[in-house]
């Protein structure tokens, strides 16, 4: 079974940074095609912005591929704005794109960013807890 989810840019930042790590394998589950990536266009920017940075030195062909595919191959959404104040503001969007998508869970490697009374029913979870729902 196919699942759509949401994913915080921190899990793509250490996916960039640690090939062996648990969001890589999550990244790599959405490039296989098993996962489906809900997006809207301010998380697209927002990738893009933070994997584009010079404290990275990611490779700017990868980033170009990834963020096409992810055009390409996920679900694109038209969040409406949610009603709770997260504790980082520029989270909301992850949040109002996981509502909006119906997504199984919203990924992050930052919990706290997310606090389960604030999420509106959706599910926030790590790496690692939804590696082990998944395989």
């Amino acid at each position: 079974m196919i699942v759509t989810v949401v994913i915080d840019t921190n899990l793509l930042v250490s996916a960039f940074l640690k090939p062996f790590s648990n969001a890589a394998a999550i990244l790599r589950l959405v490039l296989d095609e098993k996962v489906i990536l809900a997006y809207d266009l301010r998380i697209l920017l927002e990738y893009e912005e933070v994997l584009k940075r010079k404290e990275f030195s990611f490779d700017a062909v990868k980033i170009k591929y990834f963020i096409n595919y992810i055009k390409f191959k996920g679900m694109a959404v038209n969040p409406a704005a949610i009603s709770c104040s997260l504790p980082d503001k520029d989270d909301s969007i992850f949040l109002e794109a996981a509502v909006a998508s119906e997504a199984a869970c919203l990924i992050t490697g930052n919990l706290k960013y997310f606090p389960a009374k604030l999420c509106e029913g959706v599910k926030v979870i790590t790496p690692a807890e939804f590696l082990k729902v998944i395989r």
